[in-house]
């Protein structure tokens, strides 16, 4: 019988020169991005992450406190939910920002629990308002004024500027010295202003240096600002603490312990006995 002749091998097209350019600056331009943004790509890759496998964590997962740190805080908002305070502070945890309020109207809602148990649990705590940049600054400071408490003992008030959407960049800055000013005057004491490294380069260095700083700064081994320009350092957004369930931020101060407690609002001093 005569054999088949066989069936030659199909050719898979193959990619015209022009494409094959296109093809290889895409990855190369993709590569090089990722090479320059890796830290930013990476750090959004692991929020996505924490908050994919939120709902499966207990609240006793735990990140190592920064070595060259002897004093190590938090700040929360109503986002951290249920807080267990006691549990807070028996990992380290010595003092507690606290959000309050927001712009003109909002009040956390999670605030008078908050700032109730960390006194409990024996944390020092304070607490902050984060600042709406196209609203009055004396609206804001009466909102924060009207709910936050602070009394002797207590670490100064903070004024959070960070939100980047503003009509007027001179505009924001006059609110924000209202909000200082005004809060200062209430309480006795002057404010700590929060802001992150990008923001303050940009918008603040050099407006407020009269005003204690606590710089957002992730992703860094130190700040890049000099060691005289802040005095807290928030690290990390996306830490863990037991006694949370979820990511919280953690900070340090730069100091001693005692140097902290001489940040708080020193006792009223009454008229002199006759």
């Amino acid at each position: 019988m005569k054999r088949p002749a066989s069936t030659p091998p199909r050719r898979r097209p193959s990619l015209p020169p022009w494409l094959r350019w296109v093809v290889g600056l895409v990855l190369l331009g993709t590569l090089g991005f990722y090479l320059t943004h890796r830290r930013q790509i990476n750090r959004h890759a692991r929020l996505a992450w924490a908050s994919l496998i939120s709902r499966h964590l207990t609240g006793h997962e735990k990140t190592p406190l920064l070595d060259g740190y002897s004093v190590h805080g938090i700040d929360v908002s109503a986002y951290q939910g249920r807080i267990n305070w006691a549990e807070v502070a028996s990992h380290d945890v010595q003092f507690a920002f606290i959000k309050a309020t927001e712009g003109v109207t909002l009040r956390d809602q999670r605030f008078r629990r908050n700032w109730e148990a960390a006194r409990k649990a024996g944390v020092y705590r304070g607490a902050y308002h984060y600042f709406q940049p196209n609203y009055d600054g004396a609206r804001q400071a009466n909102l924060f004024t009207r709910t936050v408490p602070l009394a002797p003992g207590d670490l100064p008030p903070v004024l959070d500027v960070e939100h980047a959407e503003f009509h007027d960049v001179a505009a924001m800055r006059r609110n924000v010295g209202v909000w200082l000013r005004l809060v200062e005057r209430h309480y006795g004491v002057r404010p700590i202003l929060y802001s992150n490294y990008s923001f303050y380069k940009r918008h603040l260095a050099g407006h407020f240096d009269k005003y204690p700083l606590w710089l957002a700064h992730y992703e860094v081994p130190e700040p890049r600002l000099p060691r005289e320009k802040w005095i807290i350092w928030q690290h990390s957004d996306e830490a863990y603490i037991p006694g949370i369930r979820g990511t919280v931020d953690f900070n340090v101060f730069q100091g001693s312990f005692q140097t902290l407690l001489a940040l708080r609002i020193p006792p009223k001093t009454g008229p002199a006995p006759r």
